[in-house]
């Protein structure tokens, strides 16, 4: 495993080559000297070396270090995260070689297994970013994974038009069933990942088990909870992010980090476009669910969300609760301001999905400022066929 670690320092270099990607690749490198990470002088020499590239070759190769740093610096800039109080921690493998000039669908997926299982760590989850090769000059696009996270469960449509399973995947399972996927139709069997290489077509590979961790829900008062049967895959890795860094577009990098309790049992298991499992956690409390004043919601989303902290503590698995995280999150708004740098944040996306009244980003406001390094949403890969 080839990890990308350096230092940088740099400042604006005198001579800039002309176009937005050179334009980009100077400002990564001014934000590199800024931060003290490369010199003035060496900087000067690279925006030289990358001209000259970008002139014979249309495009240019990073260095370790300014994908290393470029990546950090692109999750301290992305608005919609809460834990980048971390950034300084992210690991990058560099993957970049991996299928360059073969289009190997199967190597990448065997890349794709190895980084959850370097980011599982034992349940001391990694912040671990991989990083494959960018779109090359001319071409539409780079490699990439259908799925929106390496790890999700599947969503089956019914008859009836309810879903088993998780209904935020129904469309990409109708579209891995039309390519010849066939789950076991419960709750949550995990999706096989679907590669493509640009102009390609795309194959789907099953993940194997020891890749898929999960915890088993249970709650630390009611023993009847375990038997709801309520599960989740032990970490998240984000994978329809496109990093753009330095005038590049990397199309795949899987990142990975640990959860917070509230995306899970307040989200994820709660949402009712989701698993929405607060009506059968409340009738297991004996709530009355047949009018909204009884706030049986809310009795049940906080025991959730106390059971999917209490069951990923019980098996060991790192996972933080939302009152540290935004406590954190604050620290990092303050250590960010000492350094006379902003801080990009959605509050939308920064106050939990329970109690957020009571965690100190309730009342501060933020803008959602994109800036360069970032990461970026992409369009959906799947057509949608005509039943949905």
């Amino acid at each position: 495993m080839k990890t990308s670690h350096l230092r940088a320092a740099q400042s604006v270099p005198s001579t800039q080559p002309v176009g937005p990607v050179a334009a980009e690749a100077a400002d990564l490198l001014r934000q590199l000297v800024a931060e003290g990470h490369l010199s003035a002088e060496a900087a000067e020499q690279r925006t030289r070396e990358i001209a000259a590239e970008l002139a014979a070759t249309g495009g240019y190769r990073q260095s370790d270090q300014e994908l290393l740093q470029g990546a950090r610096i692109a999750w301290r800039n992305n608005p919609q995260c809460i834990g980048k109080f971390y950034w300084k921690g992210l690991e990058v493998w560099d993957c970049r070689e991996v299928g360059v000039g073969g289009c190997d669908e199967s190597g990448l997926f065997e890349v794709l297994v190895e980084h959850l299982r370097l980011a599982w760590n034992g349940g001391k989850v990694r912040l671990l970013l991989t990083v494959f090769t960018p779109t090359e000059p001319g071409m539409p696009g780079g490699p990439r994974v259908w799925n929106g996270q390496l790890i999700r469960y599947a969503g089956y449509r019914q008859h009836d038009g309810s879903v088993v399973g998780d209904p935020g995947t129904v469309e990409l399972t109708e579209a891995v069933q039309r390519m010849g996927w066939r789950g076991q139709g419960t709750e949550y069997d995990v999706l096989p990942l679907v590669v493509q290489w640009p102009g390609g077509e795309p194959r789907w590979f099953e993940l194997p088990s020891d890749a898929v961790p999960e915890v088993r829900i249970s709650h630390p008062e009611y023993p009847w909870f375990e038997a709801l049967g309520l599960r989740w895959h032990a970490f998240p890795t984000i994978s329809d992010q496109v990093l753009e860094l330095g005038g590049l577009r990397y199309t795949l990098a899987p990142f990975s980090a640990w959860y917070t309790c509230a995306e899970i049992g307040a989200r994820n298991l709660s949402d009712t476009n989701r698993y929405d499992k607060l009506p059968a956690v409340a009738r297991g409390m004996g709530l009355d669910t047949t009018r909204d004043r009884t706030l049986w919601r809310d009795r049940a989303l906080l025991e959730l969300t106390a059971a999917v902290l209490h069951s990923y503590d019980q098996a060991g698995v790192s996972i933080i609760d939302h009152h540290f995280a935004t406590k954190q999150f604050v620290r990092h708004e303050e250590r960010e301001h000492k350094h006379g740098r902003g801080c990009p944040a959605d509050w939308s996306a920064i106050v939990p999905a329970t109690s957020g009244s009571t965690t100190p980003v309730w009342q501060r406001r933020y803008e959602p400022t994109r800036v360069h390094p970032n990461f970026a949403p992409q369009p959906t890969l799947w057509p949608s066929g005509t039943d949905g």
